[in-house]
């Protein structure tokens, strides 16, 4: 195992990846909980479209995709409440998939599909520098902050929205702060894990979780510490067996949600 903590860019996937994966589990507890977990796999085809046209049209990617997908986040979020029109679902798939699409048609057109851009595709670890590694941590501890914060009300929030409104608690706003938060940990992820897996990083580990345990603290809790561990332990696997490292961390959590799927039938 020393190895793998002789390569500086091993050592900065470890600090970017596991702060992103500890974000990712704590808001995917509330995302799954309140159905709205297809918006990170959303922000995520958003996002990469948008980072796809900044490289295209030589913009920088971060600025202009942290902004669009803020305010995608907030779209996505109205969409998944609304009952009119299309359902939630279908016109985030359907919007998702548009951005995806276009992104890499005008990136194909411009500059051509080039490492950098499957590597927001795909996921890579080799793609991320000293300055990805500064920004990951500086907006993962703004979302850690702000959900250790108002971790109270996003429960009463997340269970009851209706007593929480009844007890001062603007739920809509709290609505909101999960979908910018979840925006923020989408974007900074893409580079490590790739628009077409972020989303998982977000998804297994709550529901891994929810196999196991039953109050919303102790499912919070495991998710979290989940999260980390099947992050390095699919780095690890993917450093000595060289393979895709997003594709290996993905493997390890759906093994990590088998096995306490498993665990919880035979308990009951």
């Amino acid at each position: 195992m020393a190895s793998l903590f002789a390569y500086d860019f091993i050592v900065r996937a470890l600090v970017a990846g596991s702060l992103v994966s500890l974000c990712a589990a704590l808001l995917g507890v509330t995302l799954v909980l309140k159905r709205y977990s297809m918006i990170g796999d959303g922000l995520s085809h958003v996002g990469f479209g948008t980072l796809a046209i900044a490289m295209a049209l030589n913009l920088s990617p971060l600025l202009v995709s942290l902004p669009v997908s803020i305010l995608a986040a907030f779209f996505l979020l109205r969409l998944s409440s609304s009952e009119k029109g299309l359902k939630g679902d279908s016109a985030i798939a359907l919007i998702s998939s548009s951005a995806l699409a276009i992104g890499i048609l005008v990136s194909s057109a411009v500059s051509g599909l080039n490492t950098d851009v499957t590597a927001y595709l795909f996921g890579s670890i080799l793609a991320l520098g000293k300055n990805d590694v500064i920004i990951s941590v500086i907006l993962s501890i703004v979302v850690l902050l702000l959900f250790i914060l108002c971790y109270r009300n996003i429960f009463m929030v997340t269970f009851d929205p209706n007593f929480a409104t009844s007890a001062g608690i603007k739920s809509a706003n709290y609505d909101r702060l999960i979908a910018l938060l979840t925006a923020l940990t989408v974007v900074i992820g893409m580079r490590l894990m790739g628009a077409m897996m972020i989303s998982s990083l977000i998804i297994f580990p709550a529901l891994t979780s929810m196999r196991v345990c039953k109050s919303f603290f102790a499912v919070t809790l495991l998710s979290a510490a989940l999260s980390v561990i099947c992050f390095f332990a699919g780095i690890a696997f993917s450093f000595f067996f060289s393979l895709p490292a997003g594709a290996s961390i993905v493997v390890v959590n759906l093994v990590a949600f088998l096995i306490a799927a498993l665990i919880g039938k035979i308990r009951g």
